[in-house]
């Protein structure tokens, strides 16, 4: 009972959320002119969410995305997570619904974890949803660390209870009241897998015209990791046809495979525990058979020169769903710890080297496939739509700044407050192939530390992003928290959007680069575009919020 009423709680609270950007006031004296001004704020998020999904009470975990179309909607399963869980008894299934990836309708708890520390499902684990005849298919992860103490849970439970991960499903015709299937489990032990580690299931259809599932897991007994494959014709009964490596000793999560045109794609998520590698990355090939030898004898990624990374470590866990044209992929973006901008080092403590935080706000993208089938990502086009409303781009202050030229390191040029929700658009020309750019935000004429994303080139060819703690009392390149290498435009012509809700920063580049941060205390600051040496040319330069 207690969870129901919680769960109602945490519904109405969501519904709350769902209101659009206000307005932003700016506390304190109200006969101030905030709008004049051009000092630091010690500003906070809003406790409601506007386009980058986050839930009123706790935060969302690794996202499942389909497309209903029964309903015509995306629907978004993903893990909730509690600032509070239990020991054993965590991320039960939640759910939102979305036409077009920016605007969102909270479907509370779809699925809740088992009612007992000893069930073998007391927490839930990333999975899949799927549709077929009519009935609704959820296969997750049946999560149970009891499963070290056995005799413990035997003696509780009078039954045997053997590995700490299993496949389970779970079953509904309306995608409002579920029936767990608790007679139906896949269990890697039965198949020469590991019993600790054996999820993130993930189904689709493949050549043959069978449902097949891939599962990632280790081989029982030691050895590098793999994926375990599946198939079936009706989605009941699952016939074991073997396994394909992952890439060397490294645990690829979140897997997603499907057909894109004429190509046939793997997401995945690397968790090796490293800063360059754990970020959403996918292989390509031209057919199923094909992309399961993609990490035989050493990985054959993408022809896209960054690996197959799509976005920076603050987008995790991302998997796609297709509504036929247009085809999305959802991650989440972690918050950081602690709340104070400065004094704690908000922005710099959850990317310097550590492990980011696990969970936070849910990122959407669209996919574009360029025809040689490499991926980049890009805004959604609702997004443009969202952020109707003019605002004013006000230059505040600069230096070495002078219609619409920035020349010599150090030049900059500082812009009016921003409100809680953002587009800011711009085109940057520089002026050769080294030139080098970024934008800063947190940024006050009285500021000793700034936070910015600077394009650097990395060769002459070569750019990537990196994130910046600048500032006289600022620490500079932040470990950890950088993107890829994507190629210098040739026209050295640099069309930048960015995105903002509340802390959560999305920056694309001429559809070929994508960077996701999270960076505190960004509305109702200033922002700024800085230049490093040479000489750039700024123009276009837009603000709209909702």
């Amino acid at each position: 009972m207690k969870t129901k009423i919680f769960s109602i709680f945490a519904l109405m609270l969501s519904a709350c959320g769902l209101t659009a950007c206000s307005d932003d006031d700016f506390s304190g004296d109200p006969s101030r002119d905030w709008d004049g001004t051009t000092t630091f704020f010690a500003s906070t998020d809003d406790q409601a969410f506007h386009t980058y999904y986050t839930p009123s009470i706790g935060r969302v975990g690794d996202p499942m995305p389909f497309y209903d179309q029964r309903a015509g909607d995306f629907k978004v399963l993903y893990l909730q997570e509690f600032v509070n869980n239990m020991s054993h008894r965590f991320h039960p299934i939640w759910a939102v619904s979305t036409h077009d990836g920016a605007n969102y309708e909270s479907l509370g708890e779809i699925l809740p974890f088992g009612s007992n520390d000893y069930q073998q499902d007391a927490a839930l684990g990333t999975g899949c949803a799927y549709e077929k005849d009519g009935v609704y298919y959820i296969y997750y992860t049946g999560h149970n660390g009891n499963c070290k103490n056995r005799e413990v849970v035997m003696r509780a439970t009078s039954t045997d209870f053997k590995n700490r991960e299993v496949v389970m499903r779970a079953t509904s015709t309306d995608f409002k009241n579920w029936t767990k299937d608790v007679l139906w489990t896949l269990e890697g032990p039965d198949y020469g897998y590991s019993g600790n580690d054996f999820r993130d299931p993930q189904i689709f259809v493949a050549d043959d015209g069978l449902y097949h599932m891939v599962i990632s897991t280790y081989p029982n007994g030691g050895g590098d990791p793999v994926f375990a494959e599946f198939k079936s014709s009706d989605m009941n009964n699952w016939e074991h046809v073997g396994r394909f490596k992952m890439i060397w000793d490294r645990m690829l999560e979140c897997p997603d495979i499907f057909k894109m045109g004429n190509y046939w794609y793997l997401v995945y998520s690397e968790s090796f525990r490293t800063s360059w590698s754990r970020k959403v990355k996918y292989m390509v090939a031209s057919s199923y058979e094909e992309l399961k030898k993609c990490f035989d004898e050493g990985p054959k990624f993408p022809g896209d020169g960054h690996e197959g990374m799509l976005d920076t470590r603050a987008f995790y866990a991302g998997k796609t769903a297709s509504n036929g044209s247009e085809r999305y992929i959802w991650g989440w973006c972690p918050f950081r710890t602690g709340s104070d901008i400065h004094e704690k080092n908000t922005n710099v403590g959850a990317g310097d080297g550590n492990e980011p935080n696990w969970s936070g706000a849910l990122v959407c993208h669209r996919l574009i496939q360029h025809e040689d089938g490499t991926l980049t990502l890009g805004a959604v086009p609702a997004m443009a739509a969202k952020y109707g409303k003019s605002a004013s781009a006000k230059v505040m202050a600069s230096q070495g700044y002078s219609d619409g030229q920035l020349s010599g390191d150090g030049a900059y040029v500082l812009y009016n407050r921003l409100g809680t929700c953002n587009h800011i658009s711009f085109t940057v020309k520089t002026s050769n192939n080294w030139d080098k750019f970024g934008i800063s935000f947190v940024r006050g004429t009285d500021s000793k530390k700034y936070y910015t994303m600077v394009v650097n080139p990395e060769s002459e060819d070569g750019r990537k992003v990196n994130f910046e703690q600048e500032g006289e009392e600022g620490k500079g390149f932040i470990e950890a928290a950088d993107g890829y290498v994507f190629a210098r435009p040739s026209d050295n012509v640099y069309n930048v959007d960015i995105y903002t809700d509340n802390s959560v920063v999305v920056m694309y580049i001429n559809d070929v680069c994508a960077y996701t941060m999270r960076i505190y205390g960004v509305q109702k600051n200033c922002w700024s575009i800085n230049n490093y040496g040479g000489n750039i040319t700024v123009s276009d330069v837009r603000v709209s919020q909702q």
